[in-house]
């Protein structure tokens, strides 16, 4: 089965009895699964956006049978004939062997050039084996050698083994004159010695019916074209075949079908198997001198000679002979016998079989079911022919698969066998000191419980890193644990030590089918691994394949750096082709991004190696390789150039499936690559690379407006004109001596590009003008070109704008790295004659509050302004500009100046002074308008003013307090008598603490306790709490619950204030607590209503003060009055008027004041008190 397929152990033990393993053994590369490994994609080609030097519409194709898997492999080659690519094919042979084989195709022969088949499986052999070549899948791995000529492998090469054929793999190292040189089987054993095979058979009249034994052993023999002997038993023991009785397979098969039952009533097991070990395996009966012994027993019930068995069976041992036991439990379920007599049973039978008793012991549930057993038994019998001991269902390197892929250093060939110990796989290593075949634990994890290595596939892929510390291995396991993984060991004499392991994060994704290690800077140290896990699955479900970057520390640790990811594949199919407008033909979907990757010998001529990584179903099975650029011990995250498949997607296929670029092919001195498919391969030329360097100057490089050019006249008004001189230096990047014929550039020149509309225009000979010139001119070393244009306004600077390039795609590509376009700006001046501007800046501001030590202001309604003053003595200052900052408890209104603008940013206003410059002598004069902000309770105003040119700030600094709120009652005002909503209750009182921390200090937790009157001596609501508060305010939101559904009535009791002094000692207060955050700066905010009603009974007016304390260390005030009082009604006649002060004379009536003092502290010891003053 190929690796590429799930795969279960029953899978791996499925063997044929005629040498046809490889039918359901783990082939890498049969043509069904290969399809299902590598190219089960659907992709829609997105658009080439970007483009580099490769060129992908020129180059040679080399076509060969897309059935062939013509171009699975490439390799670029020279020798001294010429220059050559390389192709694997491996299933050439097609329909009668496909073993596969390598073609040579020569480059620079025109187009459609005649590749030649190499014929290396004719060449390839193993002496001293029974080789089987078909199938062999040569040219599957295809890799260059440093000591010249290359390396091909054939990982399904096998051999015989008896009646057994295993897969092993072969390798042949091919000279540079393309002559076979030798061949490499590492994982080849020594066959076991055959096998003689006695079945000794219950006979006894409890076996029934007669003819399924019949049907089995026919089952079983027609496959072997051995020795077979047939003994059977029931009281007495009859020899029924011999081993070399008969010549040919339907001879023996002749006989058996008509074997007769032995009968009898009892079952004399020991007896049978005895008499077998004693006459079967004699030479009279046609036993082989040195053949490995074989006895398999078949009965259906407990022996009658069970105290001889202990003794029968040590002699089996000591005699050399394996035991299969097969226990038939027909009799027991047709007689119902107990669970106990059953166990009884099959434990004598487990004790009969050889150790491990797990793969020599069979149970089947009646004589019909001898038939379900036949491929799992041959299996582990004629696993004994190639492996050594009683290992019957465990294979070690007899499947290994070895060359399923390759690596070749000076060191020697790293070659992945993927099928050892059981498709755990491992690495060999051939050098021509020897071989090291790792054991199967090596790769394994002691302490891993799971079995997740367990198929894992280790040496999927192989390759080796170079550092200053000596050789780092890498191989990948892509199937263990589902998800994949990659193991970094060292070599030392054969001994393997394992120094990482990076793991995949997606089951099925096929992390570590692909590695490649890339010396970026060529300085002979690996720089960086990159991991392909083609199967990674995208978005929508399809497996668009992603790629790993590891970087080589100095440690000599991969640390992952970047994840390259393919572009988007839309997936339209017919069932999914909503609002596609291309519907794909070829499914599944995706693009198995990382199915190849390569190091590519500095595409680009910058010093450093390049990546390729191949997408082989993209767009719809056409496939597409990305290309990255190397930089600083890395690649670049952004791909540089994506090369779409030029075929057709039915002859040719998969571009994209293997990739190559080592060497010049057409000896222009720059590197070419070559990519190959299903059904063909191209090579493409790579461009020479070129620098096109830009400069542009001015003359005068600055413009003086106070002396414009009395030749420059635009819109019959004299002006500047300005002479731009625009070059360009040209060179390309190979290193082979050619004749540098120079290309076409071509460039735009545009004024003022950041406006819509220009306030320049470059000037013609025929006296037009426009804002944009577009040159075109060819170039060899060098180029300058010029250009006038005048200045249509001189507000700020003109900026000039360069694009440039290449005129053709047809020479040289430019520099990714190099500018494609420049920006500069000539200045303004106007500085006189010497052409120095030499400000001299005065700045003065001045705010209009008087000189007090506390400004007293009334929130909401205070503004102020500031007035600055702004001088230039010298010469003109440009652009000059004053700043103002400020503190959050302002807020910016206006600028006092209609020729002025300013603009805010939070807590900053800029303005502009002399746009676009200040002259000479000139004083300027504006206000800027504040208020205040009642938002931010701070103790100080704080203004700072700065100007441009100018290094001495003016800062303001303005200590104020908050003037009390009034609230005014007119004298007869009436209330009404239900209350239907908080905003009727009275006016409403806003009050705000406001804590602010040294950002130098650590302080603890705070808590703020807030006290306030609630309850007047008559017990009239004095403050209703409305509003909610970020505080643990429980039910004092509202209390009453005043709203449309739930009225309150008032019936409010006459104030006499008898008592002037109101405290929360002897009154009812209310309070609340809050907790103070961990910032500079936090702020409380409580409202609440005046209860009218309470103070309409108030004969006169009344002043209620609220003093609110912030306690720490020491104790400071800040004092907030909320002064309630009656106003008298206005339009009273002149006598109520007079007989109302007749009646104050009388009365002597006092004006009431009422003064409440707010305590609010963080301890709980300090109270809120009222006081009140008539």
């Amino acid at each position: 089965m190929s690796p590429w397929n799930a795969k279960t152990p029953s899978h791996q033990n499925r063997l044929k009895f005629q040498a046809v393993f490889s039918n359901s053994s783990s082939l890498k590369w049969h043509y069904h699964h290969f399809h299902n490994l590598i190219f089960s994609f659907l992709a829609v080609l997105l658009p080439c956006v970007l483009s580099f030097n490769v060129d992908d519409k020129n180059g040679e194709t080399f076509n060969g049978p897309l059935e062939d898997m013509f171009g699975y492999s490439v390799q670029q080659f020279e020798n001294s004939e010429g220059k050559w690519v390389l192709i694997g094919s491996p299933l050439a042979g097609q329909p009668a062997k496909r073993t596969g084989d390598v073609y040579k195709c020569p480059v620079g022969q025109g187009p459609n050039p005649t590749c030649i088949k190499l014929e290396l499986p004719e060449n390839t052999t193993i002496p001293n084996l029974h080789e089987v070549k078909e199938n062999m899948t040569m040219g599957t791995t295809l890799v260059t050698n440093p000591q010249g000529g290359f390396l091909a492998c054939g990982p399904q090469y096998g051999y015989m083994c008896g009646q057994q054929t295993y897969i092993s793999g072969v390798c042949t190292n091919v000279s540079s004159t393309f002559q076979v040189l030798n061949s490499i089987a590492p994982a080849v054993q020594e066959c076991a010695k055959e096998l003689d095979i006695v079945m000794v058979l219950d006979g006894s009249n409890s076996i029934w019916p007669w003819t399924s034994i019949i049907e089995f052993l026919v089952k079983f023999l027609k496959n072997i074209e051995i020795g077979v002997g047939i003994v059977s038993y029931g009281e007495e023991v009859t020899h029924n075949v011999n081993l070399s009785q008969f010549d040919t397979t339907q001879s023996l098969l002749a006989k058996v079908a008509k074997l007769p039952q032995q009968t009898g009533f009892k079952t004399m097991t020991a007896l049978g198997i005895d008499t077998a070990r004693k006459e079967a395996f004699t030479v009279e009966r046609g036993a082989r001198p040195g053949v490995k012994k074989v006895m398999i027993i078949v009965t259906d019930g407990e022996s009658h000679d069970f105290f001889n068995l202990d003794e029968v069976i040590k002699e089996c041992e000591e005699d050399d002979i394996e035991r299969f036991g097969i226990a038939v439990l027909g009799d027991y379920n047709r007689n119902n016998r107990s669970i106990k007599e059953v166990k009884k049973f099959i434990e004598e039978i487990q004790s009969i079989s050889s150790d491990p008793v797990g793969d020599h012991f069979f149970n089947v549930s009646d004589e019909f079911a001898l038939l379900n057993i036949v491929d799992a038994l041959g299996s582990r019998i004629f696993a004994l022919e190639a492996t050594s001991g009683n290992y019957t269902s465990s294979f070690e390197m007899e499947m290994s698969q070895a060359g399923f892929s390759a690596h070749t250093s000076k060191e020697g060939v790293m070659l992945g066998a993927v099928g050892a110990y059981e498709w755990n796989g491992t690495v060999v290593m051939h050098t021509n000191q020897g071989t090291v075949v790792p054991l199967n634990a090596d790769f394994q994890d002691p302490l891993d419980e799971r079995k997740e290595s367990l198929a894992g596939y280790v040496g999927y892929a192989v390759q080796a890193a170079s550092t200053p510390n000596g050789v780092l291995y890498i191989t990948g396991a892509p199937r263990y644990n589902h998800t994949g993984r990659v193991i970094v060991y060292k070599l030392d004499g054969g001994v393997i030590t394992v120094t990482q392991v990076l793991k995949g994060d997606q089951i099925g994704s096929y992390f570590g089918s692909v590695l490649q290690t890339v010396d970026v800077d060529q300085d002979s140290y690996t720089d960086i691994l990159l991991v392909g896990a083609p199967m990674f699955m995208g978005p929508e479900r399809e497996e668009q394949g992603q790629v790993y970057v590891y970087k080589l520390n100095e440690k000599g640790l991969f640390e992952h750096q970047t994840t390259l990811k393919p572009d988007n594949q839309t997936c339209c199919t017919s069932a999914h082709s909503h609002g596609c407008t291309i519907v794909n033909t070829n499914g599944p979907c995706g693009a198995r991004f990382g199915t190849a990757i390569a190091e590519v010998s500095d595409l680009d001529l910058d010093g450093n190696r390049d990546v390729a990584i191949g997408a082989p179903l993209e767009n719809d099975h056409k496939g597409a390789v990305y290309v990255y650029h190397g930089a600083k011990k890395t690649i670049k995250e952004k791909y540089v150039q994506r090369i779409p498949g030029p075929g057709d997607g039915v002859k040719t296929k998969f571009f994209g499936q293997s990739i190559h670029g080592v060497m010049d092919l057409n000896g222009d001195g720059i590197i070419d690559i070559t990519i190959g498919g299903l059904g063909g391969a191209s090579l493409f030329w790579s461009k020479d690379v070129a620098e096109l360097y830009a400069n542009m100057t001015f003359d005068p490089n600055k413009i003086n407006l106070q002396q414009p050019s009395e030749d420059c006249v635009l819109g019959e008004r004299a002006t500047v004109c300005v002479k731009t001189r625009v070059c360009f230096s040209y060179s390309v990047k190979s290193e082979k001596d050619h004749l540098n014929l120079g290309t076409a550039i071509k460039y735009n020149l545009t004024l003022d590009s950041l406006r819509a509309k220009s306030r320049a225009a470059f000037v013609n000979p025929d006296e037009k003008s426009e804002r944009k010139v577009q040159v075109t001119a060819n170039i060899i070393d060098a180029l300058c070109l010029e250009h006038s244009f005048a200045n249509l306004d001189f507000r700020d600077p003109i900026m000039v704008s360069l694009e440039f390039g290449l005129a053709e795609d047809t020479g040289p590509v430019l520099d990714g790295d190099l500018p494609t376009s420049l920006n500069k700006t000539i200045p303004l001046v106007d500085c006189g004659s010497d052409d120095k501007c030499i400000a001299d800046l005065s700045l003065k501001a001045v705010n209009n509050f008087p000189i007090l030590s506390s400004l007293v202001i009334k929130a909401n309604k205070e503004k102020f302004h500031v007035l600055i003053t702004i001088r230039n003595s010298q010469d003109n200052a440009y652009n000059t500009k004053v700043m103002l900052s400020f503190t959050e408890n302002i807020n910016y209104v206006k600028v006092k100046a209609n020729d002025k603008v300013c603009s805010l940013n939070n807590t900053k206003v800029e303005c502009a002074v002399g746009y676009p410059f200040l002259k000479s002598n000139v004083e300027e004069v504006f206000e800027i308008l504040f208020e205040v902000n009642p938002a931010h309770v701070w103790k100080e105003i704080q203004i700072n003013v700065t100007a441009t040119r100018y290094s001495k700030p003016w800062c303001s600094f303005i200590p104020f307090i908050y003037l009390e709120d009034h609230i005014i009652v007119k004298e007869g005002e009436h209330y009404p008598s239900v209350f239907n909503h908080t905003s009727v209750i009275g006016e409403e009182v806003k009050i705000i603490y406001t804590v602010k921390k040294d950002v130098d200090m650590e302080t603890p937790p705070l808590k703020l306790r807030v006290m306030y009157p609630y309850l007047s001596p008559r017990e009239n609501i004095l403050l209703y709490l409305t509003h909610d508060v970020r505080c643990h305010v429980r039910d004092l939101i509202n209390p009453l619950k005043i709203n449309n559904n739930n009225t309150h009535t008032i019936n409010p009791k006459k104030e006499t204030l008898s008592v002037f002094l109101v405290g929360c000692k002897d009154h009812p207060c209310k309070s609340f607590i809050c907790s103070i955050p961990h910032v500079n700066n936090s702020q409380v905010n409580v409202t609440f209503r005046v209860w009218k009603p309470t103070f309409i009974k108030v004969s006169t007016h009344l002043c209620v003060c609220f003093l609110s304390f912030a306690c720490f260390n020491t104790v400071v005030s800040i004092q907030v009055k909320i002064q309630v009082s009656k106003e008298a009604l206005g339009g009273i006649p002149l006598w109520i008027i007079i007989v109302s002060i007749l009646i104050g004379l009388l009365i002597l009536a006092l004006v009431i004041f009422a003064l409440w003092k707010v305590c609010v502290c963080s301890q709980p010891s300090v109270c809120l008190c009222l006081l009140g003053n008539l």
